[in-house]
């Protein structure tokens, strides 16, 4: 019988090193690069947004010790571990991350608002049932990421029962929304709160929407105001109405998946003035549109990788939501 010498140290080395090449080849290939991008930063309107950066975290389980933990500017991260009842909304300070522990964690019952804040990092919370006001709200606050949540409620009670999923409002401004889920509701997103707000809000309300999963959402998909919004690479089902731009708004709408929905892009509805829309690489199913006005934003001020809408609903069904960090 025929014995091989055995392998040297360099062969040895040249296998493990051409092995591992492999791999990492694969992983890039399974792995859209705008989704590895996004898992450790946003990518966006967003991007640099630290929160509580590598500040010592703290985990709670009750509402008064979350209470206490997001109040104030200083540097925080705050892990919610399990699911907290609450009714409203709780106030978050700047600098902070607030972050959900495993798969179930987070808020029934009410929600988390920040104002005046900058630089909050949101993720991996589950935030459902919010009675009467928004499951998250973005008020006169910037430099925020809304990563890998899940917001839903039922749609068992009438449209205004809850508000909103995630509402971004008054001058907010360099928000990124990746990797969420928003399910079994009627009013999504709302960025611009009012027809009537044009002093406080042009200029501003610049928000990326990016790998969100939209199932029985009723509209709002989101509903812009006067602000600059791009939309690429989610996932929509089960809509009447989704994107809306109005009021001067510039949306630019790339490479989305549409399914069971009625108007996948409008721009001329409830407002005075209608807003405007680019549309590029969509898959709208059977859904129409109804865009009166095309915009000039067509090229972000930002580095980003959309892959194409064949691949989207692979990627946003097993990548959104929690339990995915």
């Amino acid at each position: 019988m025929r014995t091989r010498p055995p392998r040297t140290h360099t062969q040895r080395s040249t296998l493990v090193v051409a092995a591992a090449a492999a791999l990492a080849t694969a992983a890039t290939l399974a792995l859209p690069q705008s989704a590895g991008a996004a898992e450790s930063s946003p990518v966006g309107f967003g991007a640099g947004t630290t929160g509580g950066g590598s500040a010592t975290a703290v985990t709670v389980s009750s509402l008064s010790a979350f209470k206490s933990a997001v109040t104030g500017s200083t540097a925080k991260v705050v892990k919610v571990n399990g699911l907290i009842s609450l009714s409203g909304q709780v106030d978050v300070g700047s600098n902070t991350t607030v972050l959900g522990v495993g798969s179930a964690s987070g808020f029934t019952g009410g929600g988390l608002r920040l104002k005046n804040a900058t630089n909050v990092v949101i993720r991996n919370l589950n935030i459902s049932k919010a009675v009467g006001t928004d499951a998250l709200t973005v008020q006169k606050s910037t430099k925020v990421w809304i990563d890998h949540n899940a917001f839903s409620s039922d749609r068992d009670h009438g449209k205004d029962y809850y508000d909103g999923l995630v509402d971004i409002t008054h001058a907010s401004d360099y928000v990124t929304v990746s990797w969420n889920t928003f399910k079994n509701h009627y009013k999504g997103s709302l960025v611009g709160h009012s027809d009537n707000n044009a002093s406080e809000d042009t200029g501003h309300l610049r928000v990326t929407y990016h790998h969100n999963w939209f199932d029985n959402v009723n509209s709002r998909i989101p509903s812009l105001r006067f602000g600059t919004g791009h939309f690429y690479d989610n996932y929509v089902v089960g809509a009447e109405t989704a994107v809306h731009s109005r009021m001067g708004a510039q949306m630019l709408v790339e490479n989305n998946v549409f399914r069971s929905t009625g108007v996948a892009v409008t721009t001329n509805r409830d407002s005075d003035v209608d807003g405007y829309a680019n549309l590029k690489g969509n898959d709208l199913g059977d859904a129409s549109t109804e865009v009166s006005q095309v915009g000039t934003f067509t090229s972000p001020p930002y580095g980003y990788t959309a892959e194409p809408a064949s691949s989207v609903v692979a990627s946003v069904t097993g990548g959104a939501g929690t339990g995915k960090l």
